[in-house]
């Protein structure tokens, strides 16, 4: 049944492109997707498809096939928040409130609402069931798929899958790519505040000079992945922010570090977090400071399930041609689709919007000519799952 799905998306392009200018002209940030979700639920309406409200302006649209099987649910997954970027790409449909879709979410927000129509289309040529899951808050630590499992939403099921997918900038229109195993990477937070003594920076003696410990550390923490971590785990481990609030000559009492950890695996991570403490603490000491930790534990791996992984393979070639299968490399990214990857049997693909500038820039203009391809793959996941018994 899946051959005919692109046909069925290309048709529902032009619709669904309308229905992504909409999301992306009224952009809203993280757990404040009051707008978007109420769009969302009248698309539903007009089309028949019930709902639930799930993690506040979240939405669990369900769709059933000849013969219901609500405990073993496919679960199709889009996120549908924007980031606090102000947008220049000079769209007709630009947002001008200050957010902007710059990662793609009103383009897979879009996706899933095409995927359950053509899916509503076929009810009656599917057994099973198929959950929508519009999630919140992809982008804002504590995730919005946290927030979707700790409501228990999904407590009692054994969903078969769940099937997300992200917009790719890298790859062409009509490419879809596909890793087997880990995906992307955890992602965890880095607060230090380095407290010394301030004072005139022409008496360094009589300080304890918060800026230099924090410049040694930074350098010291460098050889946590270089020279404690295994060389074949990757892993990456960044200062994006120093705020040291002084002046030519004064040096200040504190400074405070912003940083990130990510890593693909679970038990060099836990070791990561001592080590990062102990350096911090310990460089701080040398210098006559001390050191307050925060780690902050974020997102898990993507983890891409083998079988659903060569299901996906399958699909791709199937719907759009062989040429359109390609194999991606894994990503330092994170995604908060991880909490449901570690939980239930999942699958993350990411599809091509060919586009120069980076996710996440202000710039950043997804290629529309990729909408039916996100509608037909979602969609073909879900039957291929279903009719497969997979």
């Amino acid at each position: 049944m899946t051959h005919d799905i692109f046909g069925a998306a290309q048709k529902l392009a032009a619709q669904a492109t309308e229905w992504r200018r909409e999301i992306h002209r009224n952009a809203e940030l993280s757990f404040e997707e009051h707008r978007t979700s109420a769009f969302i639920r009248g698309i539903l309406d007009k089309y028949g498809i019930p709902y639930e409200r799930v993690a506040g302006t979240g939405v669990l649209a369900r769709i059933d096939g000849r013969v219901a099987d609500p405990k073993h649910p496919v679960v199709l997954r889009a996120d549908m928040d924007a980031l606090p970027i102000t947008e220049t790409t000079g769209l007709d449909f630009a947002c001008t409130t200050g957010a902007m879709h710059a990662c793609g979410h009103d383009m897979h927000t879009a996706a899933l609402l095409g995927a359950l129509i053509l899916l509503q289309e076929r009810s009656e040529a599917f057994d099973g069931t198929v959950l929508g899951l519009f999630q919140p808050g992809e982008e804002l630590w504590p995730g919005g798929a946290s927030v979707v499992l700790k409501e228990g939403v999904f407590d009692g099921l054994e969903p078969r899958a769940f099937v997300g997918g992200h917009v790719s900038p890298e790859l062409k229109v009509g490419q879809i790519g596909v890793r087997s195993g880990t995906f992307m990477a955890s992602t965890d937070e880095i607060h230090i505040t380095v407290n010394g003594r301030g004072g005139h920076g022409a008496l360094p003696h009589l300080l304890r000079d918060p800026v230099l410990a924090a410049a040694a550390m930074i350098v010291a923490m460098q050889q946590i992945v270089s020279r404690n971590n295994y060389a074949f785990t990757p892993s990456v481990l960044s200062f994006g922010r120093v705020i040291a609030d002084g002046a030519t000559n004064i040096i200040p009492d504190r400074v405070e570090m912003e940083g990130t950890f990510r890593t693909m695996d679970e038990g060099w991570r836990t070791e990561a977090h001592r080590r990062i403490r102990e350096v911090a603490e310990q460089t701080a000491a040398a210098y006559g400071c001390a050191a307050e930790v925060e780690l902050s534990v974020g997102y898990p791996c993507v983890l891409n399930d083998e079988r659903l992984t060569e299901v996906a393979r399958r699909v791709i070639a199937d719907t759009f041609g062989e040429a359109a299968r390609t194999d991606i490399p894994r990503r330092m990214t994170a995604e908060d689709f991880g909490f449901y990857s570690v939980r239930y049997p999942s699958v993350f693909f990411r599809w091509g919007v060919e586009c120069e500038v980076p996710l996440h820039n202000a710039a950043f203009v997804a290629d529309e000519r990729a909408i039916p391809y996100g509608v037909a793959m979602l969609a073909a996941m879900a039957l291929k799952i279903l009719q497969a018994g997979e």
